[in-house]
């Protein structure tokens, strides 16, 4: 069962599990957060955003075509605003910081930033505590690129903790999970409804 924090007849919020990928990957015998919540409808939802495998928290999914693609053009005029919160490594002098930077897919999977044949991207950062040679942040991506927040905090030098494709390996190697997380995800319903959707901080990222 996939935890449910907001539904009404047009879209329905989960509380995705960390682990679990949001859509098929190669292995299709494998449940996906769109195939567990397609059981518990009884129906197939429609998916409008992805979270990486290794994030939980707020995922947004429509029940009818026509909340698709309203949702899909919300997201596309970004109009729907996302707030993670990740712990990263090292200490964050500014309280607030834009990174404007283009992406772009390199091999293995891996994205990263490309100034001439990358996509436009941009996240935007607020520190919330600065620990020992660590920081606590919320993040806004402007942008919905693969792995976004990820490629940007690493790009500054800043990548976030249990991350093993962007940083040290060996020292990413030492924490158990990839410490980001969707904490609210807000937008305005096909009736003009405002709808604000949070998921539970983990207590590893209540510092």
């Amino acid at each position: 069962m996939v935890p449910i924090l907001y539904e009404d007849d047009d879209v329905i919020a989960v509380d995705k599990p960390v682990g679990v990928a949001s859509i098929p990957e190669r292995d299709r015998s494998k449940n996906t957060v769109q195939s567990l919540l397609e059981k518990q409808l009884g129906r197939k939802p429609f998916i409008v955003h992805r979270l990486d495998k290794e994030v939980g928290g707020v995922m947004l999914f429509a029940k009818n075509p026509e909340t698709h693609k309203y949702l899909n053009e919300a997201f596309f005029n970004r109009n729907v605003h996302k707030t993670y919160r990740a712990l990263v490594h090292g200490t964050i002098q500014e309280p607030k910081r834009s990174i404007d930077r283009p992406i772009r897919q390199f091999g293995s999977g891996r994205m990263g930033v490309d100034e001439k044949r990358g996509k436009p991207s941009c996240t935007n950062f607020e520190v919330i505590k600065r620990l020992d040679q660590r920081t606590l942040i919320r993040a806004y991506p402007v942008t919905g690129r693969r792995h976004q927040i990820r490629v940007h905090l690493y790009h500054i030098g800043h990548p976030i903790v249990g991350d093993r494709l962007y940083g040290d390996r060996e020292l990413q190697k030492t924490y158990p999970s990839l410490m980001l997380h969707s904490e609210r995800i807000e937008f305005t319903s096909r009736n003009g409804l405002h709808i604000a959707v949070e998921s539970k901080v983990p207590e590893q990222l209540i510092l």
